[in-house]
């Protein structure tokens, strides 16, 4: 008896791949403000640059919606989301509460292959500084935090970080572009260094002194926004 030929079957579109490559690139593209807040996000555009249907991109459209890349509205076209004096208070208000919580939890819950990645990424941190790329040193920092948002292993927690961190993202690549002055070279050499701290309070099992470190490093950008926000007038001669 001949034996019947199997057919090859036909390969399946790896549609879920194409998806996350978008969902990544489209989440960095927003937090280096390649995507300005409030910048209409073009569907269409997305689907012919990453060979996707409409259904596919609507999805993670929502999917970031809920995660607060993204404000959807019906029958308007998807934005970015936006920032706003409101939106900054909100920040600087719920920003100690979230980070302390996460850090002092990590001190108590983090693994020790944790604390590897943590250090991981925290040299890639260093690098970015060193090398004055800026959104790197933007995206790290964000995934420095993250990573700790990680460790504290509490379920709640995670929602409230991840949308602070989308905010802190952008507001870095606003208020830390490449160094003009050395105070500002400076202030990030500071906030290098207390990433090290966290990480060895997180190593020591010691949440009051995190939390203290938290604090002080939260202060360094709520006094960098105020900086730029308020700067110094011109010096402007009197005389005539």
């Amino acid at each position: 008896m001949a034996t019947k030929e199997l057919s090859t079957p036909a390969p399946v579109e790896p549609t879920l791949d194409r998806k996350a490559v978008l969902g990544e690139a489209l989440r960095r593209r927003i937090l280096s403000m390649e995507l300005a807040p409030g910048a209409v996000v073009d569907e269409l555009a997305l689907c012919d640059e990453f060979g996707l249907s409409r259904p596919p991109v609507r999805e993670l459209m929502r999917q970031m919606a809920a995660e607060g890349y993204i404000d959807l509205e019906a029958n308007r076209a998807a934005r970015v989301s936006a920032m706003s004096y409101q939106s900054l208070r909100s920040f600087f208000l719920a920003a100690p509460l979230i980070y302390i919580a996460t850090t002092q939890l990590a001190c108590s819950h983090a693994t020790p292959a944790e604390i590897v990645e943590l250090k991981r990424i925290q040299a890639l941190f260093r690098r970015a500084i060193d090398e004055t790329d800026v959104e790197n040193r933007v995206l790290y920092n964000d995934e420095f935090h993250l990573q700790i948002g990680k460790m504290a292993h509490n379920a709640y927690l995670m929602p409230s970080l991840q949308r602070l961190l989308i905010d802190h993202a952008r507001l870095g690549k606003i208020f830390y572009r490449h160094p003009t002055t050395v105070d500002m070279q400076e202030d990030l050499e500071v906030a290098a260094q207390q990433h090290d701290d966290m990480i060895s309070a997180i190593e020591h099992h010691d949440p009051v002194l995190a939390g203290e470190i938290v604090r002080a490093h939260l202060e360094l950008s709520r006094r960098r926004m105020s900086e730029y926000a308020a700067p110094e007038g011109l010096d402007v001669p009197l005389n005539f």
